[in-house]
Parts: C-alpha cells; structure tokens; sequence
C-alpha cells in the first residue's frame, strides 16, 4: 500500500480509537433462559413478535421454549423461517413484510449470526422505512431506534447477540455487505447452553473456530482497550480449553456453556476493536459462493496471520501462552509461530478442511478489491494490505485439485 493511502487509514483508525470512550456502545441484558422473558415482554409492553429463524432451528425443535413463552405471557407470534445461512437482502424484505402485515412490535432472532443479522437488518428497515438497505450499508447509517430485539443464540460462535453489526448479501450483485451503527445491538439476549446442545459436529467446530478469529482479531490489531485485551484473551482460552469437547460430546453441558460464554466475550471485544482482513476475505467468499463464514475463516486465519508477521509476534504470543501452546522461555516469535500452528491443528482435529472448494481464479481480483474497500480504512489492523496483496489469500486456500 502506497504511503499516502496508508497514512489516511491510519489517521481513520485513530480518531475512531480516540473516540472509543465516548461512543454510545452497550451491552445486551441477559437472560439465562427463554423462561425468563416474560419479564422482558412486560418491560417493553409487547404485543406481537416476529420471530426469524432457519429451517435448521426450526426442525431442530429450538423454536418451542420461546414460543412457550410467548404463549404463557400471551404474546402473539408469527415465525419467519426462510433466512439463509448467509442472509440476503430478499429475506430481510420478506421477513419485514411479514412483520408489518401481522402488525408486530418486537422482533426475537434465533440461531447463529444468520438469523440474528437477518433480524437487525429488518429492525433497521422498520426504523427507516423509505430507504433502502443498501442506503442503510456502511458505517453509522442507522441512528433511529429499531423496535425491541431478543437474541436468542444457538451456536457459540457469532457473538451477532453483542455486536453493532448485520451482515447482507446482495445475491443479485453477489456482494456482501456490512450494516455498522449502534442501534443494531440487540436489547437482549438469551444465553442457554442447552439451546446448543443439538448443534452438529461440524457446526460446533467452524462457529467454534469464527468465535477464536473474532477474539485473535480483535486482540491483535490496533483499536484495543484493556477491557476487550481482557476479554479477547479470556476467549481465547476458554475455547482451546472446551472447543473439542463439545465437538466430540455435544451434550456436555459445562463445555457448551462456557463456549457460549466465551463466543459472546469475544463479540464484545470485536464491537470495540473490530476485526481484520481474515473477516474481509470471509466476507466476499460468502458473498460469491455462499461459503459458511465460519468455516471460511477457519480456512484463512492461519495464512493472514503469518503474512502480519513481525507486527503480530508479541501479541500472539500472548494468545499463545492463553490458549496454553507456548512455554514461558519461548520469544515471540517462537510462540507466535506455536499460536498460528495451534489453530491449524485445532482445525484439522476438528475436521475443518484447509482448502475451500469453488473459488474461480477469475473472480479473485473483485473480491480482493472488495476485501479491501471493506477493510481499509475501518479496520485497525496491524499492517495494511492493498488489494493485490489480498489477492494471495485466496490462492493460499483455494482447492484446485480437480483441475489438476
């Protein structure tokens, strides 16, 4: 990246890191179980609810204590099913559409990010009624108040239960794009292990491995605070210590419980500190192929964090000696090179492939150019990259075995 571009990036990421201490951040109120909502539908006087899911959590039964709720505390609700795993702008009109026909006040979100975007992204849309979502993308487009928003998480994985944050894909552009604003984080959320405990193998591992990117991501880069430090570290350790075991046994209550603790750890520390170029790659391939995000981060973590090289030793180090990979006599370097190999062998245990199917070598130019619009200057990572320097993580994770 030239020197000007660079220097305006970095003056970017430093008012914001100078604003950080008066920007209207919160934190949802919890509620331990879906029981417990009563109280919250009285607080807020609510009468009708639309509540977004998937078919997945649906089918899966995660939809019955909170409809239980719903009718012991005789609210009236309408369910909205269809979002897919990466949400699109055409479920968060269909589901708005069914929030204005049925004349709904409140909105409940169940599932992992997808649903719990999608119903941001629908609160923002009642709030701004005459604009679009792609005039609501971007940072601080939504300053209006969304109606009251129940986050009911069943991975361990997104934190979207915390965040300022919806993320859309425009399928007719195959684009993906970010929603930034303060009004987004949710009122509440709901945070039962024993919502998780049907999650399969193999959705446990790659939300698992996007909860650990959120914390080293926001660890690493250049907007921290000595309270998402804190948070981010506690994640990380949390989720090497109990990752495996919920992968391997997910009925375990303890294991489930703590990485929902450290899932939702790791979205607070992210909202503040924000993320890198590991989620900018993740987001374009989600946005072309529809690749889970979980499991594209996964794939590239390990790559993005050794091109950061010097300007992230120190750091991973501290992750390293976290997540319990790193002697107290290794350097930096030495331990950050433990850290990074860590996760590969973490993904590799958990059956996280290293290469991605799909990716078109013709479509990585746009999609770098949109990682890095996407990126930079938001982003306070700790060494930029421009778009041909982007290009190579695409490469790196590319599965073209068949071509050859």
């Amino acid at each position: 990246m030239n020197f000007f571009k660079a220097a305006c990036c970095r003056a970017y990421q430093t008012a914001f890191r100078l604003a950080l201490p008066i920007l209207p951040y919160r934190e949802p109120e919890i509620a331990p179980t879906c029981a417990a909502l009563d109280r919250v539908f009285n607080k807020e006087d609510v009468k009708k609810v639309l509540i977004v899911a998937d078919q997945g959590v649906r089918n899966a039964g995660l939809l019955a204590p909170i409809e239980a709720a719903l009718t012991k505390s005789g609210v009236f609700y309408v369910v909205y099913d269809k979002t897919q795993p990466n949400p699109t702008v055409d479920n968060v009109e269909e589901a708005l559409n069914v929030y204005r026909k049925n004349g709904c006040d409140a909105l409940i979100a169940v599932g992992g990010g997808s649903p719990i975007d999608c119903a941001k992204a629908v609160g923002a849309r009642v709030a701004y009624p005459k604009k679009s979502l792609r005039k609501l993308k971007g940072l601080l487009r939504v300053w209006r108040r969304l109606p009251p928003l129940i986050a009911v998480p069943t991975t361990a994985g997104t934190g979207s239960e915390t965040t300022v944050a919806a993320v859309i894909v425009d399928a007719e552009k195959q684009y993906k794009y970010t929603i930034l604003s303060f009004p987004l984080i949710p009122t509440y959320a709901v945070l039962d292990p024993e919502l998780t405990f049907s999650l399969p193998p193999r959705l446990t591992a790659t939300t698992g491995i996007d909860a650990l990117v959120h914390a080293v991501e926001a660890y690493i880069g250049r907007s921290t605070t000595k309270e998402t430090r804190r948070l981010a570290l506690e994640a990380t350790k949390l989720i090497f210590e109990n990752l495996e075991i919920a992968f391997n046994d997910g009925r375990n209550r303890e294991a489930r419980e703590r990485m929902l603790r450290a899932a939702h750890m790791a979205g607070l520390a992210f909202s503040k500190s924000y993320v890198g170029y590991i989620h900018a790659v993740a987001h374009t391939l989600g946005g072309r192929y529809g690749t889970p995000h979980g499991l594209a981060n996964a794939a590239i973590a390990p790559y993005v964090l050794d091109a950061y090289g010097d300007s992230v030793c120190r750091k991973l180090r501290d992750l390293a000696f976290a997540a319990g990979v790193a002697e107290l006599q290794d350097d930096a370097k030495t331990a950050a090179e433990k850290f990074v190999d860590a996760i590969r062998k973490l993904n590799a245990r958990l059956g996280i492939p290293e290469k991605l199917e799909g990716i078109e070598k013709e479509d990585i130019p746009a999609m770098a150019r949109l990682a890095a619009k996407e990126a930079n200057p938001l982003y306070p990572v700790p060494k930029l990259m421009n778009a041909k320097e982007l290009e190579r993580f695409y490469y790196c994770v590319a599965d073209w075995s068949d071509e050859r």
